[in-house]
């Protein structure tokens, strides 16, 4: 009993180190297509005043990779689509490019992925296609030669539509069209230890279902959640949808034990008057709500208790892109070096410092806000996350918090649920939660652990 206590304590003590000191899960994604961005000097200081620990390029600029270095930063680097015929035919090409683009300045440099190609095989592109394995066979072999085989990864990074099927998740199914290519990278991936690497973007998915509903379910808001009818999985958001579809893919294809990493998700903060979904507070809650689910460490349904590194789009606008303004307003900073919106990544302020507020004409209710009786944890999950990204203090129900124990979504959606509550305008909807919530004039509180809040 005495060791069981021991290794317990052991674990919540290195967890809460591993929350405070590390969220390598936290990627960005870092565009150049722009003629108004900093110097990579300046923005690898704003990196490193932020928890970001990644950065994805889309080549790989000697500059910017130079500026990374002693930084400890991940650095995704790129061989675009257009080198892949060379590439392929040529495993000179490969070696000359790594000799180029990597040598010069790994190890200083913490390069932990190429990636060969951007959404080549939904390209429609079938010389392409057909291309894109050798080349990444051939970048792998290069690295090889190099002795960096298994420290610097191979991989490309394919769209959603690589998948015939993703609704409900449990169905995910690979295009049969490229079974044998995508046989033959995935079998690349599980040989190297490689990931396989997607853009999920629930904006997208609104776009298609813009319904209030959909929103709320896209942006981790409070919602009744959608059931998977292939294994009665109930879904609180269509992040994990996405993400849990392609996990389905892969066990399809006999490949459920490669690792997935999201390349790239985001949420416009700025489009055309005929775009549906690009504002200023949805995306604040979109990628502020996706961070404190990474943070949360529940992981998806399918890949539960950790997090899928996600690289967001994008660390700046790029004011040169075409198409619709959307295409043009991802960006989480401004050239200036401030913040779009706030979504908690400076290391000085963990947490959004917006306070949340529902104006209301209603009378404000006291008591404490608690979890309804027979709401279920996915969807506690999805108001805990909800809670946790709006401004609120959620460091009491982290490991060794006073309000850690005990341990369940149930207890830490009551807590953070209250919290929000009390910070709010007290008015009957702030604590709804989707119909999730109730309020009582029993104070919840317990041991050292105490509620704000009370009844008059």
């Amino acid at each position: 009993m005495a060791k069981a206590s021991l290794l317990l304590t052991l674990f919540f003590f290195f967890n809460s180190v591993l929350l405070s000191h590390s969220e390598s899960f936290i990627g960005v994604n870092y565009g150049q297509f722009a003629d108004n961005l900093p110097p990579p000097e300046v923005t690898v200081k704003l990196l490193k005043s932020t928890s970001i620990e990644k950065v994805r390029l889309y080549g790989a600029d000697p500059a910017i990779i130079k500026a990374l270095a002693n930084t400890g930063i991940g650095i995704v680097i790129a061989a675009v689509s257009g080198d892949i015929p060379a590439l392929a035919s040529d495993p000179n090409v490969a070696t000359q490019w790594v000799n180029s683009n990597v040598l010069p300045f790994y190890p200083a440099s913490n390069i932990i992925l190429i990636t060969v190609g951007n959404e080549v095989m939904s390209s429609n592109d079938n010389n392409l296609i057909n291309q894109l394995l050798p080349a990444m066979k051939n970048i792998n072999n290069a690295l090889n030669s190099a002795s960096l085989g298994g420290k610097i990864k191979v991989s490309t990074v394919h769209s959603m539509a690589v998948l015939t099927q993703s609704d409900p998740p449990s169905s995910g199914l690979f295009n049969p069209g490229f079974q044998d290519t995508m046989k033959g990278l995935l079998q690349l991936h599980r040989d190297t230890g490689s990931p396989f690497t997607i853009n999920p973007y629930p904006f997208f998915a609104y776009q298609s279902d813009p319904r209030p509903e959909t929103l709320a379910f896209c942006l981790f808001q409070p919602n009744a959640g959608r059931v998977d009818s292939g294994n009665g999985i109930k879904y609180m958001n269509m992040f994990d949808a996405q993400v849990d579809a392609i996990h389905s893919a892969l066990k399809a294809a006999g490949f459920k034990d490669v690792e997935i990493v999201v390349a790239e998700t985001g949420w416009p903060y700025k489009g055309d008057g005929n775009e549906v979904g690009p504002s200023v507070d949805n995306a604040k809650a979109y990628n502020g709500n996706l961070i404190a689910h990474l943070r949360s460490l529940v992981g998806t349904p399918l890949m539960p208790g950790k997090s899928v590194d996600t690289y967001i789009f994008a660390l700046y606008d790029e004011d040169l892109k075409p198409g619709a303004t959307s295409e043009k307003s991802f960006g989480l900073y401004k050239p200036d070096l401030t913040a779009t919106y706030d979504i908690g990544l400076s290391k000085s302020s963990q947490t959004p410092s917006t306070t949340p507020a529902t104006p209301s004409g209603k009378p404000t209710q006291t008591g404490w806000c608690v979890p309804k009786t027979g709401a279920t944890d996915e969807q506690l999950q999805a108001s805990l996350d909800y809670a946790c990204s709006q401004g609120i203090d959620c460091g009491p129900i982290q490991p060794g918090g006073v309000c850690f124990e005990p341990n369940t979504v149930q207890s830490h959606a009551a807590y953070a649920m209250n919290v929000y509550y009390q910070h709010s305008n007290k008015a009957p909807s702030d604590c709804d939660f989707s119909q999730t919530a109730i309020l009582t004039s029993q104070n919840p509180s317990y041991n050292g652990c105490v509620y704000p809040g009370g009844s008059t």
